[in-house]
């Protein structure tokens, strides 16, 4: 039998290698993840979050499910908006990345409300109708299952609830798509060599986002996941999509 096979940036890999690669890049560049998240977008990343944060409307006394949410960031913002009666749980499928976040909010004095746990996006151990919204924020590309895994968000999601993927997206202006490309291909790894001694990992990140579906495709697979009201907003010239769909 043909052994199946997915992306690992441009390589062809056998499924179930997949998740241990991600895991080697994400083991190798967190100490550096935030340094590098502020140098790779020039800092827009913050602003791209902070819609993000907006077009969630979590408010007080709500559960948020925070996935692939390696460092915090996200994190610590819907801590401020439940409030001390609600929840919100950071999510990591990598040890070491939710080793770093929870030590930086643990520093910086986030409350009780806040639960760590280790989750492959693919098969959450959560109970169904648990949460009212979800956010990945880059971190839906390296799931190896995408479909299973927008099936396994819905079905945690309460009547009502609202996810929304942050991430990487197609560029909607050609000529700066070469711009962005070149910078991509040629100036990250050389970032990521310099600031985290670590080209490689960052080669595959960019190679990553590549491989990523696009705006449509991707609303299409989260509608066939069983989510309504599916809509998508570009940001920096679609260089970012932040896709938003309710549970019904």
């Amino acid at each position: 039998m043909e052994k199946r096979t997915t992306d690992f940036g441009f390589q062809d890999v056998p499924i179930e290698e997949k998740a241990g690669r991600v895991a080697d890049v994400f083991h190798s560049v967190a100490r550096r993840y935030d340094v590098m998240n502020d140098l790779m977008s020039m800092g827009i990343h913050r602003l791209w979050k902070r819609v993000t944060l907006e077009r969630s409307g979590v408010r007080r006394g709500n559960s948020v499910l925070d996935i692939a949410g390696g460092t915090g960031d996200l994190t610590k913002k819907f801590a401020s908006r439940v409030g001390p009666t609600g929840r919100v749980v950071l999510a990591d499928i990598n040890a070491s990345m939710l080793n770093v976040g929870r030590d930086k909010l643990i520093d910086e004095g986030i409350g009780h409300q806040v639960e760590y746990v280790q989750a492959n996006a693919e098969a959450l151990p959560f109970p169904d109708n648990t949460f009212d919204c979800i956010t990945i924020a880059f971190g839906l590309r390296n799931v190896t299952d995408k479909d299973k895994a927008l099936r396994s968000m819905t079905r945690v999601l309460k009547p009502g609830g609202r996810l929304l993927v942050l991430e990487f997206s197609k560029p909607t202006n050609a000529l700066f798509e070469k711009v962005y490309d070149q910078y991509s291909f040629q100036v990250l790894p050389r970032i990521g060599k310099l600031v985290a001694n670590d080209a490689d990992s960052y080669r595959y990140l960019a190679e990553s986002i590549r491989m990523h579906p696009d705006q449509e495709t991707l609303k299409a697979m989260m509608e066939a996941a069983g989510l309504d009201r599916v809509e998508y907003t570009n940001m920096t010239a679609g260089v970012v999509a932040l896709h938003r769909g309710v549970k019904l």
